[in-house]
């Protein structure tokens, strides 16, 4: 491996998988913007939390431009990942409020003032809520497969189980896929970390 970064977070065991590590070796060779989203499902962050946004911050200080991602609208959904039922709808308010706390906590993580990497903290319900959801249905949900989304492991374990899935749940992927979207062509992104799904 040539990427002292990879390896540093490889040999600390910090990976778990990735997609084509030739190709990803190769977009790290150069300053790369990436991001990281975690959804406010509590008005802190967990250790879990804490653990990727250090990795992260690996990533900046060898170079590379952060995005930290709280999930304003991807929180007021709810991930089906890791889950056996669906998680509790919580109410905007709510969830604005624990956007804010997290985001604070975030900023003592982060260097938000780093002259060649500083990171940028960025809400998905910013450019969520403003798409109806037939834009959305049609801008967006037109390029997934139902039959690649029911494919994954979220999907699959919660269908294999008995538990279902709502269609909420099932359309949190696509808001993933959407941020996603909206981080390459708004802020230059080629990288997300932090997920498997």
């Amino acid at each position: 491996m040539d990427n002292p970064l990879l390896a540093d977070l490889e040999w600390r065991g910090l990976i778990a998988q990735s997609t084509e590590r030739k190709e990803l070796e190769q977009l790290l060779a150069k300053p790369t913007t990436l991001y990281l989203g975690i959804d406010p499902t509590a008005p802190s962050m967990h250790l879990g939390n804490l653990v990727v946004f250090l990795v992260l911050r690996r990533f900046q200080l060898a170079g590379h431009q952060p995005i930290a991602l709280v999930g304003g609208a991807t929180g007021l959904v709810g991930d089906p990942s890791g889950k056996n039922d669906e998680r509790i709808l919580n109410e905007e308010k709510t969830v604005s409020e624990w956007v804010a706390k997290i985001k604070k906590q975030v900023e003592k993580v982060l260097d938000f003032k780093d002259q060649k990497a500083a990171a940028k903290l960025v809400n998905n319900l910013d450019w969520t809520k403003p798409v109806s959801a037939l834009e959305f249905l049609r801008d967006i949900g037109k390029h997934f497969s139902v039959n690649q989304m029911l494919a994954k492991d979220s999907v699959k374990s919660r269908l294999a189980e008995g538990n279902g899935l709502s269609f909420t749940e099932f359309s949190y992927m696509l808001l993933q896929a959407n941020d996603f979207r909206h981080l390459c062509e708004h802020h230059s992104c080629e990288m997300q970390m932090g997920g498997s799904d």
